[in-house]
């Protein structure tokens, strides 16, 4: 609920810049919510895994003993950072939406797909530098 008032109140005070077409303004609300959960959702395990104690995992049903981990402060901002580039994506085309919704979906489905692709090799970089010597 709080989102469409909050999506409203942006479309009210970019109603005067942007010219709109009719139905244009419930298609921005709809991208408006369903993608700011999306991108806060992101922005959110890039900042959990940046503030966490123990080493943050990347593959679903794994885990990271910290055993593995050398240094467990600097891997896990690493990830941290890894996450939180990757929803800049999700947050650019949130807001491209607003003006050009049909290039803000070419970005989101290029950049999602791309993006989660240099995810996994980010992650693996990441775990092979901060790796410890006595798991080789």
């Amino acid at each position: 609920m709080y989102l469409v008032a909050a999506s409203i109140t942006v479309l009210s005070f970019l109603r005067p810049v942007i010219k709109y077409r009719t139905g244009d303004e419930m298609e921005i609300i709809i991208w408006l919510v369903t993608m700011i959960p999306c991108s806060m959702l992101l922005t959110g395990i890039g900042i959990f895994a940046w503030k966490r104690k123990k080493p943050m995992w990347f593959w679903s049903g794994t885990t990271v003993s910290e055993n593995e981990i050398r240094d467990i402060p600097a891997y896990n901002r690493a990830n941290g950072i890894m996450w939180i580039c990757y929803s800049s994506i999700f947050w650019l085309s949130t807001i491209l939406g607003i003006f050009r919704m049909d290039m803000a979906g070419i970005l989101l489905m290029v950049g999602g797909i791309a993006g989660s692709l240099v995810l996994i090799i980010a992650y693996r970089h990441i775990y092979e530098k901060y790796k410890s010597d006595s798991t080789n």
